[in-house]
């Protein structure tokens, strides 16, 4: 089957495989959606139900009115559509319908596509065609080539505009200096929030937030100020590097830029490959939820990182299955170790085994976060893959352990409060595991792992983790 990173769908000559039920259960927008769909995850409410070898799955809801939900899911980008009222997407219905058709092939293969089914996928098919959006007045839109010196002339007043913010910080800092950390909890934070705020206004959202997390420091617990110190001489040295940006070297100032909040587009050939989907989570900030989905391609061995973004509420548009494996070429933007990678063109899923990516030990780990500290010194974690791990309790956290001795990471306190530590321990059991994450100064962060058994051969996919 193939996708396009819009979520277009180009169909395929051959069947779509049926995804597992943990596949399903990524795709969920939150905790609520995944309990409310498990409920409806059963034949007994859904009636008019089927597939097609396209990758359509349809069906009737029973709900609480007189009439049913009618529910559609195109696995191929996946897209859904549902008459119930809810705003999250996938919707519970949605998840329930995909659920039934993953887990015990109760929704019967062929039969004829229902009429309202049929008008929504086949909207689908034009889109994906290529054919252009028309306005409301049936016009094609209007294209044509940008303005270079326009657009020259409005990165050059949005520099001048960071620049501004960045020395204003830079005196905010100072003054929080010289009257002492031990007091900069006293203000509250309000003063975080009106600093962020004015970097904002300088339209440097990359500075805002990280005076942002700035104000989470003071009072969060023992040695707080040696932590604010640490994190104000990182920002000081943002602002420097800003200030002085044109005379650092290509990659170090592209890093630079990114920090601050400047988007580079992507450059040079896609990157063709055979891409694993590891992980898939959102993080939300009150006012934009960020989807973060990572890929690991299976013959250039290198690890991508693909973004998208949704008003609060509302779920970001990109969706892949964990542990699918999609064809693709990927296009990656400067800065940050080239991690960043945009779709060129479309996704095909294919039905080959996914090896898990080559792992390493904690002491590998931890060599390979410190190089890539020497390209961007304010990188929180790097992406790596832990070989033969052991979870373990110690003390008020947990460790991964080699399990041939020798070393150690700390679980990352931001997992600590999650499930997916215990659903981790218990895919363990006591034995060694292969985790991937992202390992950081403040421990290792598990996204996904393989249970004991799975090696080089691909045996197994992927146990989501977040």
């Amino acid at each position: 089957m193939l996708l396009s990173h819009g979520g277009e769908t180009t169909r395929t000559a051959g069947p779509v495989p049926r995804w597992t039920v943990e596949q399903v259960l990524a795709l969920a927008p939150d905790d609520a959606s995944r309990r409310a769909g498990t409920k409806l995850g059963a034949a007994g409410p859904w009636s008019g139900h089927g597939c097609d070898g396209s990758g359509a799955v349809w069906g009737l809801c029973e709900g609480s009115g007189s009439t049913p939900y009618r529910t559609v899911v195109d696995t191929t980008g996946p897209a859904y559509a549902c008459s119930c009222p809810s705003r999250k997407f996938p919707c519970k219905h949605a998840l329930g319908l995909l659920l039934v058709w993953a887990s015990d092939g109760s929704v019967p293969p062929g039969g004829e596509v229902p009429d309202w089914a049929a008008e929504w996928l086949a909207g689908r098919r034009d889109r994906s065609s290529g054919r252009p959006e028309r306005s409301a007045a049936g016009t094609a839109p209007a294209t044509g080539p940008a303005d270079p010196e326009a657009a020259g002339r409005r990165a050059e007043r949005r520099a001048a505009r960071i620049t501004g913010g960045a020395r204003e910080l830079e005196e905010r800092l100072a003054d929080l200096l010289r009257t002492g950390l031990a007091g900069a909890g006293r203000p509250g934070y309000a003063f975080w929030e009106e600093t962020a705020a004015r970097m904002v206004d300088a339209q440097a959202p990359g500075l805002a937030a990280r005076v942002r997390e700035l104000g989470a420091v003071p009072a969060s617990g023992p040695d707080w100020p040696v932590r604010l110190l640490e994190e104000c001489a990182l920002l000081h040295l943002l602002d420097r590097a800003w200030l002085g940006v044109d005379r650092l070297p290509g990659p170090l100032a592209a890093t630079v830029r990114t920090r601050v909040g400047l988007t580079a587009p992507a450059e040079g050939p896609p990157v063709r490959d055979e891409w694993l989907v590891l992980a898939q989570y959102d993080t939300s900030d009150g006012r934009i939820v960020t989807r973060r989905v990572w890929l690991h391609g299976r013959g250039t061995g290198r690890t991508a990182l693909l973004l998208s973004f949704g008003a609060a509420g509302r779920s970001p548009g990109l969706t892949l299955p964990v542990g699918a494996t999609v064809d693709a070429g990927l296009m990656f933007r400067p800065g940050t170790g080239r991690l960043r990678a945009e779709p060129a063109g479309e996704f095909t899923v294919v039905e080959r085994a996914a090896t898990p990516p080559p792992g390493g030990t904690a002491a590998e780990a931890v060599g390979a976060y410190g190089e890539a500290l020497r390209e961007d010194p304010w990188l929180d974690a790097w992406p790596v893959t832990l070989r033969a791990v052991i979870p373990v309790p110690s003390g008020d956290g947990w460790q991964l352990l080699d399990a041939a001795g020798g070393g150690g990471l700390p679980v990352a306190p931001a997992a600590l409060s999650r499930p997916g530590l215990w659903k981790l321990a218990a895919l363990s059991g006591g034995s060694p595991v292969t985790v991937f994450g992202e390992c950081g100064h403040r421990g290792f962060d598990p996204y996904a792992a393989w249970p004991k058994g799975v090696d080089d051969d691909g045996t197994g996919g992927p146990v989501p983790l977040v």
